[in-house]
């Protein structure tokens, strides 16, 4: 018997998801132009619109602007924030994937270790090695550190008989701690020249971004992002079980480690640009499922869309609070991380009494 209701119920959630859509992209392209227009002087919106109209379609506005103005709005200040929204994506979805792959709802590239691995790659970059490729020699370094900082957690975990969720995430705290404990030892036996830049670098800050660096965490997300969305009927699956992701066909292992490297791949080019910054893929996925449900199919771009708006206004937030310096971001996001953490703890606490 055919079901009436059934295309009324499919045209809802369609309209309901494309609503949702809708209101994120309107939600993200406010957070650009609003963080653009603030900073140690405030920039009108009507001015941050025209420079950029100008600059992407010239001849269409009369500019009303010094050429200074100009430059400060489209050469500094839209680079920086395009950065934290390519970052924030990038951490956002990156949290998804590993909560669904792992059915840990703490895992995050901060606390598995992969970001450390990350960061330690592109210290040793920076300050032993030198840019021996050119502009991609941290980005591959930061890459090969994530990577093997993944490979290292699993080892630890397996070596471990770490099967459960929490001890997966202690395994992770303890690999992340001796690698910065490693990235600390290159950092005291480098120049000390330059040691105030990559310990500013590892609190997390967008100050340099470019145009001419953002081609490199655009060329990694996009493909990286458009596989795990096309594997999100898998990561539904993975999140049920292992042993029901086998029933399904999928071989657990060798997903799981594809998931990793990906993981590995798009965390490794974020921390290369905009240094450590923590908490983003733990906190935006579960305040994203709260809204769509557990769908990977939304979850994935909802939590790429809700990190880029949290890591612009982070950012908004780390250049006024201590204006006219700027705070380095990584302080703003553990800050609230830490927060959110807590609450966390309290929750599952308060569900298992």
């Amino acid at each position: 018997m055919v079901d009436a209701t059934a295309p009324a119920s499919l045209a809802r959630r369609i309209g309901t998801g494309t609503g949702i859509a809708l209101v994120a992209s309107l939600l993200l392209l406010v957070s650009v132009v609003v963080a653009v227009s603030v900073g140690a002087v405030a920039v009108p919106l009507a001015t941050v619109w025209g420079v950029a109209l100008d600059r992407i379609l010239p001849g269409i506005v009369t500019p009303d602007w010094t050429a200074g103005r100009a430059n400060i709005i489209w050469e500094i200040r839209f680079p920086r924030v395009v950065l934290a929204g390519l970052v924030g994506a990038g951490l956002g979805l990156v949290g998804a994937a590993l909560q669904s792959v792992t059915r840990n709802p703490l895992a995050d590239p901060h606390l598995l270790g992969i970001s450390s691995g990350g960061a330690f790659g592109a210290i040793a970059a920076l300050l032993h090695t030198g840019l021996f490729l050119g502009l991609l020699t941290v980005p591959l370094m930061a890459f090969g550190g994530a990577l093997a900082a993944t490979v290292l957690v699993l080892g630890v975990a397996q070596l471990a008989g770490a099967t459960s969720a929490d001890r997966l995430v202690l395994a992770g705290v303890a690999v992340s701690f001796v690698i910065m404990a490693c990235a600390n030892i290159l950092i005291f036996l480098g120049d000390p020249r330059a040691t105030h830049t990559v310990v500013f670098w590892m609190l997390g800050g967008l100050g340099l971004a470019q145009w001419s660096h953002l081609i490199w965490p655009l060329a990694v997300l996009i493909p990286c992002s458009l596989w795990l969305w096309a594997q999100a009927g898998r990561l539904n699956a993975m999140s049920l079980g292992d042993e029901t992701a086998a029933s399904l066909g999928i071989e657990v292992g060798r997903f799981r480690l594809t998931v990793f490297v990906a993981a590995a791949m798009i965390t490794g080019v974020m921390v290369a640009f905009s240094g450590l910054i923590g908490f983003v893929g733990l906190m935006m996925p579960h305040l994203v499922r709260l809204v769509v449900g557990g769908d990977n199919t939304r979850v994935l771009p909802g939590s790429a869309v809700a990190g880029a708006v949290f890591l612009i206004w982070a950012d908004a937030a780390a250049r006024v609070v201590m204006a006219p310096e700027n705070m380095p971001i990584g302080v703003v996001t553990g800050l609230i991380g830490g927060v959110f953490f807590i609450w966390m703890m309290a929750k599952r606490r308060s569900f298992a009494v």
